[in-house]
């Protein structure tokens, strides 16, 4: 019976294009001083859908940490300074308005009515992590929360998720992972725990399905296949 899960953050709890697609062409006129050559390599090299405004289901910022994202745009920047630009990635994100995937205040109380043991991995930094929950208001219904700066790792590797273990009692098999991203479903899978896949991110259910135990439109569902699950 799962009695723990742990979601990713960004394309799981907040729709991920509608979040980031319009920030992301901000930031790329920002760095590249609108410089329209360098826009459109960085664009390019970050599989950024200029037209869309939005990201394409490959582009390396779906699952990557934020010092990914910085070393990829160094490749078509080298110029600029690795932790100045860390640092304006993390002020700037921290700030990003986050389009919930349903409404997240109702949803995690009846998680938490329900008895569930609740955690937060996200290959995001820890610090606008914390922000976008707080401003969402829904930090107090996690036991854990970590970022890939946090000290256990990042996905697809499992060391958030046996962390999540640690700081809640439970055992991996009965722990789900929630995440839109064959990364945060190779972490399940490796921690041991159920996966649910969520297409509230770029990723399509063919490329998710594969390595999940069911998925989803999104994590609206979760309750109703839990109780499926349990037969209640």
């Amino acid at each position: 019976m799962i009695k723990g899960i742990i979601f990713d953050k960004d394309g799981t709890l907040f729709d991920f294009n509608a979040t980031w697609g319009a920030w992301a062409r901000t930031m790329l006129e920002v760095e590249t001083e609108g410089d329209p050559i360098l826009f459109a390599q960085l664009a390019d090299s970050l599989g950024y859908d200029v037209a869309n405004a939005r990201f394409f289901p490959h582009s390396l910022v779906i699952a990557a940490t934020a010092g990914d994202v910085a070393d990829r745009i160094l490749t078509v920047l080298p110029e600029l300074d690795r932790s100045a630009l860390l640092k304006r990635m993390n002020a700037t994100t921290a700030e990003v308005e986050q389009i919930e995937a349903t409404p997240l205040v109702d949803y995690f109380a009846a998680l938490r009515h329900g008895g569930f043991h609740l955690g937060i991995a996200t290959n995001d930094a820890e610090m606008p992590a914390r922000r976008h929950l707080e401003r969402a208001g829904v930090t107090e219904y996690f036991d854990f929360i970590a970022g890939y700066d946090s000290g256990h790792g990042a996905k697809p590797e499992a060391g958030q998720l046996y962390a999540f273990c640690d700081a809640t009692g439970l055992t991996p098999d009965a722990c789900a992972m929630v995440g839109d991203s064959t990364h945060d479903l190779h972490a399940g899978r490796a921690a041991g725990m159920r996966t649910i896949g969520v297409l509230t991110g770029p990723a399509p259910i063919e490329e998710l399905a594969p390595f999940a135990d069911v998925v989803l439109p999104s994590i609206a569902e979760i309750p109703n296949w839990l109780r499926q699950q349990t037969g209640v």
